[in-house]
């Protein structure tokens, strides 16, 4: 049972609930369809993993099936489902390592420090493409996120240091917009225990509240933006550190996952640039294509091989602020299937 990212015809589910209850693998099936793309942003939100969220996608449509005599169709199936998923992502949280990006777990690096190598366990923050989620602004009064910015990286790096139980509650009220009495039937506790753990959860997302006051809200969309991207573009086909690093932010930063190390400030980022990727014969070593991945623009990076054939290495995810480029998150591609949901070609 994979998502579907394509839009799924209404279904009246009243017709369908009885062949539900009697295990109707087609009914399930049908009724499901078109909640498992929200399920799976859910998923993510809560991990900060699209493997690990289409993993628990699976497991909650397969605890679904197998407990359907518990649902008796006197509530709705959204709901049900949600908490099943819910569940599922907190068995999740329990058994494993939470996951950050390399500038929330350690100290930049100094330019002249040689490369590490990757850091084998899965400890990083995936990226998740635009086209998943339904980036519509919020029209419900209860949230406090839309859903652009509830998938922006930095929104899920602050997320993921939350324990499980506030990440889900902050996730249901704040970017869902559940009341209050629907967060708790959910998680099975009280009013009172649900809005204390919101509470505790807006605390700690008062940092990353206050990192997004300098951001521009509608950088994506902006004329100032596209010209900026495509000075960005621009500088990596000709290799132009110089270029490059003019676009930046004085306090810019950089990310390599799975790599550990990061760097920070025009300097060090300028001779990474020009000692890693762009010595040498290094015009033409590169080519950007534009894409979309949580909620920022994107870029699938590919270089070149002797063969002239461009391989594809990284996908970059830029957050722009105040008309400059605030972070590059460098996403290498170490595994098979390094950026699932993306669709990118692997060579040009």
């Amino acid at each position: 049972m994979t998502p579907n990212a394509g839009a799924v015809a209404e279904v009246d589910e009243s017709t369908l609930l009885p062949a539900l209850r009697a295990g109707d693998e087609q009914a399930f099936q049908r009724l499901t369809d078109r909640y498992r793309r929200e399920l799976l942003v859910h998923c993510y939100r809560m991990l900060g993993s699209f493997h690990d969220a289409e993993d628990v996608l699976q497991e909650t449509l397969l605890r679904a099936w197998r407990g359907l005599e518990s649902f008796e169709g006197r509530s709705a199936l959204r709901p049900w489902l949600y908490r099943i998923a819910t569940n599922a992502c907190l068995d999740a949280i329990a058994s494993r390592r939470r996951r950050a990006l390399p500038n929330a777990t350690n100290p930049a690096a100094e330019a002249g420090v040689p490369l590490p190598g990757s850091t084998a366990e899965a400890l990083w923050i995936e990226p998740i493409r635009d086209n998943l989620v339904d980036l519509r602004p919020a029209v419900n009064p209860e949230a406090h996120y839309d859903a652009r910015e509830s998938v922006t990286l930095a929104f899920l790096a602050t997320l993921q240091t939350l324990p499980g139980r506030q990440r889900a509650a902050l996730i249901l009220r704040d970017v869902l917009g559940w009341r209050a009495t629907e967060v708790a039937d959910l998680l099975e506790t009280s009013v009172a225990a649900v809005n204390s753990a919101v509470r505790r959860a807006r605390v700690s997302m008062r940092a990353y509240q206050a990192d997004r006051k300098s951001a521009d809200a509608s950088a994506a969309d902006s004329e100032q933006t596209a010209a900026l991207l495509s000075r960005y573009v621009d500088a990596w086909h000709a290799a132009d550190a110089a270029g490059l690093v003019a676009l930046l932010r004085e306090d810019a930063l950089i990310t390599m996952p799975p790599l550990p190390l990061w760097y920070r400030g025009r300097a060090a980022i300028r001779w990474f640039f020009e000692t890693q990727l762009f010595g040498g014969e290094a015009v033409g070593r590169f080519r950007l294509v534009a894409t979309a991945a949580n909620g920022s623009p994107a870029f699938a990076t590919y270089r070149g091989d002797e063969s002239g054939i461009y391989r594809l290495g990284a996908l970059q995810v830029l957050t722009i602020a105040a008309g400059q480029v605030a972070e590059i998150h460098d996403f290498l591609a170490v595994s098979a299937q390094p950026y699932a949901g993306f669709d990118l070609p692997p060579a040009l």
